[in-house]
């Protein structure tokens, strides 16, 4: 059995992986000149590894933690010891735990929404979001409605704005309420989704997230085509033929990995299903600019700061000390998010590179003014994604379109972490994914 991989990622390689594991032979064509997909390392001058794309793994994210054990990396934990920082109505506050520097009635009202969307989040089937007991009612709106709705503070209110833009990358303007509810409950509810010592922000792999990708790129040796974006596949009784720019491929199946917006690009032999074909157009992604400045030493540690810090007054609304673990440099790490990295983006470089570094003097002290080198990546100019960290669905998808992200079309499987029931849009979702659809294929195989 011969089955063609589109795209080179972290699902469409560990789909590779499995199925080269099984006896099949396979061909994984990418777009890009490189493998990884959102996941992307940057060497600084003194040779310390940063990424630039996805970097963290964390406790259940059992897919990615034995795959990176089974390909002999290893992981780090992020430093998070010393004070986090808030910056809130133009006041620097340090605080501990998880009380983010609230006012007293805000930080109660923040608790008592978060444990009423648990239990809402709780009541969302992972594999079929579009079956919860109130779907309709939850997909029918977005999560800034129902905030509105539930919440007296405007400060509670921008807490869970601020949170939102950090997880997905997006407004809770634009997200539906049960997809908020979905990815909650996917990712070990909020507390997970937020934390670093116990949560999705807990290790980073040494070396980089794309090692990740290349050990397995390096397993498929001339099996793997970079440069070759696919513009077309056709399928028949007796296989699939997928098309790129450079060449033509025929198998017994396809599995198709890319995000849900460029599946449009691609020509379909027969066409897609309408319902498919609406799909694709309703997964936009995220925006996210991600920028990392270094530094001879991690300054802030000497203050007892742990660099992670929370803004709901600057642009850059979300920082991490993302430094290596041999401490050869200090690193502090911001994002633009939504519609902050939507405007920044229409800004030069040096623009955004002063927006971010006036946020970290503002948070951690004057030293955060110069430093040694500063490294961004725009994923909203990244053609073949087209932003980050994932595709987010609006109000109606779930209930209308949703079963179309797994169903298979005649010998086409899908996979990304935006098709993942638990983890979805992290790596550990798109690992899984691909194991899914590679087992789906040997499995019609073999019957």
């Amino acid at each position: 059995m011969k089955v063609v991989v589109v795209g080179a990622g972290l699902a469409g390689l560990s789909a590779s992986r499995r199925l080269v594991a099984s006896g099949v032979e396979v061909e994984v064509l990418e777009a890009r000149d490189r493998v990884g997909g959102r996941t992307l390392n940057h060497v600084f001058s003194d040779g310390s590894i940063v990424e630039v794309g996805g970097q963290w793994v964390g406790p259940t994210q059992d897919h990615a933690l034995a795959l990176i054990d089974e390909l002999g990396l290893t992981t780090f934990d992020t430093y998070d010891e010393g004070d986090y920082i808030v910056s809130l109505k133009g006041k620097i506050k340090k605080f501990t735990g998880d009380t983010f520097g609230l006012p007293p009635h805000v930080l109660v009202e923040v608790g008592i929404s978060q444990k009423r969307l648990e239990r809402m989040a709780a009541k969302v089937p992972l594999d079929e979001p579009w079956a919860s007991p109130k779907a309709a009612e939850w997909d029918g709106q977005t999560l800034e409605t129902w905030l509105r709705q539930h919440l007296r503070f405007e400060q509670s209110r921008d807490f869970w704005r601020a949170i939102t833009a950090a997880i997905f990358s997006a407004e809770a303007t634009e997200i539906s309420l049960l997809h908020f509810l979905f990815y909650c409950h996917s990712g070990g509810m909020l507390d997970r989704l937020m934390g670093t010592a116990e949560g999705a922000q807990k290790s980073r792999i040494v070396g980089g997230s794309q090692l990740i990708s290349e050990t397995m790129a390096n397993q498929l040796g001339n099996h793997l085509h970079l440069n070759e974006p696919v513009v077309s596949i056709s399928q028949s009784d007796q296989g699939v033929i997928v098309r790129t720019t450079q060449s033509e491929y025929s198998a017994d199946a396809a599995i198709v990995t890319i995000p849900q917006h460029l599946i449009g690009a691609i020509a379909f032999t027969p066409p897609l299903p309408t319902a498919r074909q609406q799909l694709v157009q309703n997964v936009p992604m995220g925006a996210v600019i991600k920028i990392i400045a270094t530094y001879d030493t991690p300054f802030w540690r000497d203050d007892k700061m742990s660099g992670f810090g929370v803004s709901l007054d600057h642009p850059v609304s979300i920082t991490f000390d993302n430094s290596p673990p041999d401490g050869r440099s200090g690193m502090l790490l911001g994002f633009f998010e939504g519609a902050h990295a939507r405007k920044a983006s229409s800004l030069s470089v040096q623009e955004r590179r002063e927006i971010f570094l006036n946020t970290l003097v503002d948070l951690f002290g004057p030293a955060a003014a110069s430093p040694n080198e500063v490294v961004e990546l725009d994923w909203t100019a990244e053609q073949w994604s087209g932003g980050c960290y994932g595709g987010h669905l609006g109000p109606g998808v779930w209930t209308q379109l949703g079963e179309e992200l797994t169903r298979p079309f005649g010998l086409i499987e899908w996979a990304g972490t935006e098709t993942a029931a638990e983890w979805n849009g992290y790596m550990d979702g798109a690992i899984s994914s691909g194991y899914l659809a590679a087992d789906r294929v040997i499995a019609k195989s073999r019957r």
